[in-house]
């Protein structure tokens, strides 16, 4: 018990928000507009809304910080991507602006912790239209 590292459970917190925060600046350098983060009601959340011209971007973040998964990406399933369908339109039930298209996306940050200095700290993968 006398352990001077976070439980696990602990770190995703914080680590999470750092890769949303990630996340929503690369969109932004992209031109694109967030509309909404951490959007949830109670059947579950959407990471990122965004707009990229007419059309509507759904962002699901996946960041790690350890190399156990290739690719954080491989973390949205094809449940997590029916979630996320299900759960945009209920955010577009709401809404008065409709859109020219909507796309799906993930982007996967991988945070590199252990890093020399001057070493790459992130890695951000921006998959697009994972799911139509």
């Amino acid at each position: 018990m006398g352990s001077n590292s976070a439980p696990a459970s602990n770190r995703r917190g914080p680590i999470g928000q750092l890769g949303e925060q990630m996340a929503a600046a690369h969109c932004e350098k992209l031109g694109w507009v967030v509309l909404e983060r951490n959007w949830r009601n109670r059947y579950g959340e959407l990471d990122i809304i965004a707009a990229d011209g007419a059309k509507l971007v759904v962002v699901e973040v996946k960041t790690r910080s350890t190399d156990k998964f290739s690719d954080a990406a491989q973390a949205v399933t094809p449940a997590k991507l029916a979630r996320m369908r299900r759960l945009t339109r209920m955010w577009l039930a709401a809404q008065e602006r409709h859109w020219s298209g909507i796309r799906f996306d993930v982007i996967a940050v991988h945070l590199n912790l252990s890093a020399p200095p001057g070493g790459q700290l992130v890695d951000l993968r921006h998959h697009r239209g994972v799911y139509a």
